[in-house]
């Protein structure tokens, strides 16, 4: 793994050193290969692995690439990592979109342009006239944010929220379906948000996302101690102990 790692790092210096732009093609392999001074196999294993990072495209029968090394492209595999996380992690994931999102829809209300509101309030609309099809609130929802923080031209920030929201969509539709209330409350928070980007207000839309956020967050808090009591978990465990606690003074009064 040492020698696939030194691998790497010589053709991710070579990218940075701008020797390799984005968009040309490797040298052939055993030429790379020995210009590198690395063998043949630890050149290939480099290379599956930074294809996998979306750093280079390997085209069958035409070479290898580097890729357009957008935020877009080498930050997607961040979505895919955080869709495998629960629990407490999950919790520590909405705290970095806590601390994100809000200036982020800050930032976004001092750039946003007519066209981007326009987008803002389509799907604001589209929430509003979902009903009680939750997956079609979530839907737009999702897109809701994603054009906000677009709005604010860093696309970079976009990939980061896109990664970091995209497990909270789940989420998302799990607390439309256990709390009927969800849905108006969700509507609300965003109809708040949109006020605030419509007047190009910074600190009230940083204030108005910052609720939102927090909304999900104490949900998700909610739901995962309501899992935890249903499976036995830590919360259940404490309950059983308050119970033989509680059993255990009743016999000694006896």
């Amino acid at each position: 793994m040492a020698l696939t790692d030194d691998a790497i790092a010589k053709i991710t210096k070579l990218i940075r050193d701008g020797e390799l732009s984005p968009g040309s093609r490797l040298p052939p392999e055993q030429q790379l290969a020995a210009q590198l001074g690395l063998s043949r196999n630890s050149m290939r294993e480099a290379v599956k692995a930074l294809e996998v990072a979306r750093v280079l495209d390997v085209r069958r029968g035409d070479g290898t690439y580097v890729t357009s090394l957008e935020p877009g492209l080498l930050l997607q595999s961040l979505g895919f990592a955080i869709d495998l996380l629960s629990g407490d992690t999950l919790l520590e994931v909405l705290e970095v979109r806590r601390l994100l999102e809000p200036t982020a829809t800050s930032l976004a209300a001092q750039r946003m342009t007519p066209e981007h509101l326009a987008e803002v309030r389509g799907h604001l609309e589209q929430m509003a006239d979902a009903g009680d099809d939750i997956e079609r609130l979530v839907r737009h929802d999702a897109a809701f944010h994603r054009a906000v923080v677009h709005a604010t031209g860093n696309e970079t920030l976009v990939s980061i929220l896109d990664g970091v929201s995209g497990r909270t969509v789940r989420g998302r539709v799990w607390h439309g379906i256990v709390d009927a209330e969800a849905a108006a409350v969700t509507l609300a928070e965003h109809r708040a948000i949109f006020r605030a980007l419509e007047s190009q207000d910074g600190p009230l839309a940083q204030a108005a996302a910052l609720v939102h956020v927090h909304t999900s967050e104490s949900w998700l808090r909610n739901a995962l101690g309501r899992v935890e009591d249903e499976e036995g978990g830590p919360a259940a465990a404490a309950k059983d102990d308050a119970k033989d606690a509680k059993g255990d003074t009743k016999e000694g009064k006896e």
